[in-house]
């Protein structure tokens, strides 16, 4: 059993940084894949980007150019740097793990409890 506990999320103004990260406890986290979703208040969640085993990575085309997804299997860790922070991306942030490939949110077999990224004007 995977256990995945995002952190990092806090209030920022727009065009500000974030790190976002995702820890994962059990399991052998280099072997998988490994997503970031968002959901905002009222809304549908979201793909954000991924990272695949061997770390190429994949962006929606809101966040591409300024969000950046890496990993590091040495400290069970996903990573999510936001730059240039907008309004729009202020939501609940989710990572989650699947063993298998990439099939959209519910082909993930792992979700973490998400963490609030709140951007301000």
């Amino acid at each position: 059993q995977v256990q995945l506990v995002e952190s990092g999320g806090e209030l920022v103004q727009a065009g500000g940084s974030l790190r976002l990260s995702c820890a994962a406890s059990g399991g052998t986290f280099s072997s998988y894949a490994l997503v970031w979703f968002r959901q905002a208040s009222g809304k549908e969640r979201e793909f954000v980007g991924r990272i695949r085993r061997s770390s190429t990575t994949y962006y929606a085309d809101s966040v591409k150019g300024r969000f950046t997804i890496t990993r590091d299997n040495a400290k069970n860790t996903m990573y999510l740097q936001m730059n240039s922070l907008k309004p729009e991306d202020t939501a609940v942030y989710y990572c989650a793990a699947t063993l298998g490939n990439y099939d959209g949110a519910s082909g993930m077999d792992y979700w973490g409890k998400g963490t609030l990224v709140t951007v301000s004007t």
